[in-house]
Formats: structure tokens, C-alpha cells, sequence
């Protein structure tokens, strides 16, 4: 107990003094620290962590051991500035923001072809708690650099919750995949999984004008599905996937088809399930060696075209931010579990093997300090 009330008053102590920070230590590690509060140095900022979204791409790297550690990840952030350094002119503490930490040059030859993934300023982690930068946004502070600070923060209403704001980086993903697409008005798409990832592509693909198929396992998300933003939901396994399909294309067989999972199934059915010329984008297959089988005459003879998408799209974050700001996108809906940095194993766990009542995992540093 004496420990404990120790650490709380270096914790008081604020920015000058120490944090809790989730630190991740080798494969399968990751544990509650006390680490240094990162300082802001010229160009940067401060920022005081209220939410951090739990990522699939995170989660690969703590379960496989991809990364040499140690590390503190996170990166789907939102907070409350603390500080700011020298030069930095267009923020001021107490500004709520929400955070991304990949910012592209915007000026390279790889940006000019708005290929900002391949940018080796992109490649920069541009936010960080310490060691590594990994992100940090599993941390109470996290630095943002100077290229971040200029174009990388987003001023969050005073009416959006700064959970919502948290989404600023997925959802932005999700737009990007979207578009890639390139659909028509009322294209029929099919979305397998209707977890978080899923739930946002319905809602940016309603936006964009087409019809949605939400595909899941899991009964209560099928219900989601239909909440937010799918126009007919169905269990894959079933025959009334085969029905309900007939139903939006008239046995033509979907223009396209997202897959939200990284799944062989999903992935064979898709190829089969869109029409001549269709299109099937990969989403979640985000780990180099997931391997899939491809009918190559389907692709040659058929025409079909498999697509990747993968990182933010810079140019469509402002956008992004309208849509969630608005409430065009409604992100509110998609948290059913919140924990503090104390307990962040434990929501990683149910965030690799989820459960009937779970959706978006979010990680809340400030709340229940070890």
C-alpha cells in the first residue's frame, strides 16, 4: 500500500516527474511502468493521453514478437494539450486534440503520387511516450514532433467526447480503402466481419452511395450490422447470405467485397461471391507471410481485381474528421470495453479473442492508476 501511495505522489508531480506508461517487453509482454514524462523540445507538444483505441497491428506485434523491445505502443489517440515548446504558435495547453503518428512530407515523389505510405517521413513514428517511438499513446503524456504538431493534430469539438476522437486514424484508414475502390451509386458491397473495422466500412460505404452487405458470425453484431449502416445483414454460413445477396444484386453477384477479417473462408467466398469485374479488397490481412489461395483464371478470365489498402490517406483527413465530428460516421457505438493502463493485458487478451458483447477495445490512461 505504502508503495502504491508513493507512486501516486510522483505520479502528482506531473509532467516534470514520472508516468504510467504500458511498456512492452518481448513477445507476449506488456506491463504497467513508471517511465520519465517525455519533454517537449522545440516544435513540439505535450499531450495528455485520455484515450487510446487498441489496434489489430498493435496486437500482431505484441503476440508475435515482431518488434525488438522495449516499446510503448498505441497510436489511435486523443487528449488535452499540456505544453507546448519553443516556436509553437497555433496551439496552446488545454486544447483538445486528437493525434495521429504518421505524417507525411508531402513533397516527395512518392507523395505527389499520393503513395504517403512509402514516404520516409511517413515511416517516421512522429509521436512517442519513450524509448522506441512506437506511438505511446499507452501512456498519461505522450511528445509530439514538430512535423506532427504542424499537420498531424486536429482540434476536437468541445461537443465530441474524446473517445470519438480516437477514431480519427482508423476511420481514416477505412476511408482510404473505400475510395480505393472507386465505386458507383448504389454498388452492391459486401463487408465480412462486423466488428469495429467492419462497422466503420458500412457507414463510409453508405456514405459513398452503396449498398451494404454485413456478413458476421456473431448474432449480435449482425445486429449492429443493420444499426449502422448495412442495408441487409446475414451469417455466411447460412443460406441466407446466398439469399439476401440475390436479393440486393438480382443474382448478378456483388460489385465488391471488403474483407474485415483476416480470413481464408472470408476471402474464397468473396472471389465467388462478386460478379464478373468485381472487385475484393484485403483489409486485415496486415501481417507479411498471411498467405491466401487465388483462383488466377477467376482474376484472367473473369476479371475480377484484388486490391490491398493499407495506412492513413492524407489528403482525406479532413474529411474524415467532418465525419466523425459530425456524426456522419458514428463511432460513440462501436466501445463496449474500456480499460485502465493497469489492466491493459487483460483487454489485449478480449481484443485477440473476442467475445459476443465486445467491439472496440479502448485503453484509458489516467483512469486507475496501478
Amino acid at each position: 500500500m505504502t508503495a502504491k501511495r508513493n507512486a501516486g505522489r510522483k505520479q502528482k508531480q506531473g509532467p516534470a516527474g514520472l508516468m504510467w506508461a504500458a511498456v512492452y517487453r518481448g513477445e507476449r509482454q506488456v506491463r504497467a511502468e513508471q517511465v520519465p514524462v517525455p519533454q517537449p523540445g522545440r516544435g513540439e507538444a505535450l499531450v495528455r493521453v485520455d484515450t487510446c483505441g487498441v489496434c489489430a497491428t498493435d496486437l500482431k506485434k505484441v503476440e508475435y514478437g515482431l518488434v525488438p523491445p522495449p516499446r510503448i505502443f498505441g497510436h489511435e489517440m486523443a487528449g488535452v494539450i499540456e505544453r507546448v515548446g519553443p516556436e509553437v504558435k497555433s496551439w496552446k495547453p488545454g486544447q483538445r486534440v486528437a493525434v495521429l503518428h504518421h505524417i507525411p512530407c508531402g513533397d516527395c515523389a512518392f507523395c505527389r503520387r499520393r503513395e504517403y505510405s512509402r514516404c520516409e517521413t511517413y515511416k517516421r513514428t512522429g509521436t512517442t511516450a519513450g524509448f522506441e517511438p512506437s506511438g505511446g499513446g499507452f501512456s498519461q503524456f505522450i511528445r509530439v514532433m514538430p512535423w506532427v504538431v504542424e499537420r498531424g493534430m486536429f482540434r476536437v469539438p468541445a461537443r465530441i467526447a474524446l473517445e470519438e476522437a480516437c477514431f480519427l486514424e482508423p476511420v481514416n484508414t477505412c476511408l482510404k480503402a473505400v475510395d480505393r475502390l472507386a465505386l458507383r451509386k448504389d454498388d452492391v458491397v459486401l463487408v465480412f466481419g462486423q466488428g469495429p473495422i467492419g462497422l466503420i466500412f458500412n457507414q463510409l460505404l453508405r456514405v459513398r452511395g452503396a449498398r451494404v452487405l454485413g456478413l458476421d458470425l456473431l448474432v449480435r453484431r449482425r445486429a449492429l450490422g443493420r444499426q449502422l449502416g448495412a442495408h441487409l445483414v446475414a451469417d455466411p454460413r447460412e443460406r441466407a447470405f446466398d439469399e439476401e445477396l440475390w436479393k440486393l444484386t438480382r443474382g448478378g453477384g456483388a460489385d465488391a467485397a471488403v474483407i474485415a477479417v483476416p480470413s481464408e473462408t472470408a476471402f474464397q467466398q468473396a472471389m465467388k461471391a462478386v460478379r464478373p469485374d468485381g472487385k475484393v479488397l484485403l483489409f486485415a490481412h496486415t501481417r507479411r507471410g498471411d498467405m491466401v489461395s487465388v483462383d488466377a483464371g477467376a482474376v484472367c478470365v473473369d476479371e475480377k481485381t484484388i486490391l490491398g489498402s493499407y495506412s492513413a490517406a492524407f489528403e482525406s483527413l479532413p474529411e474524415t474528421a467532418r465525419l466523425i465530428f459530425a456524426r456522419k460516421v458514428k463511432v460513440a457505438p462501436l466501445i463496449s470495453h474500456r480499460y485502465p493502463l493497469a489492466r491493459i493485458q487483460e483487454g489485449f487478451e478480449l481484443a485477440m479473442h473476442p467475445i459476443d458483447q465486445s467491439l472496440k477495445i479502448v485503453i484509458k490512461p489516467q483512469e486507475k492508476l496501478p
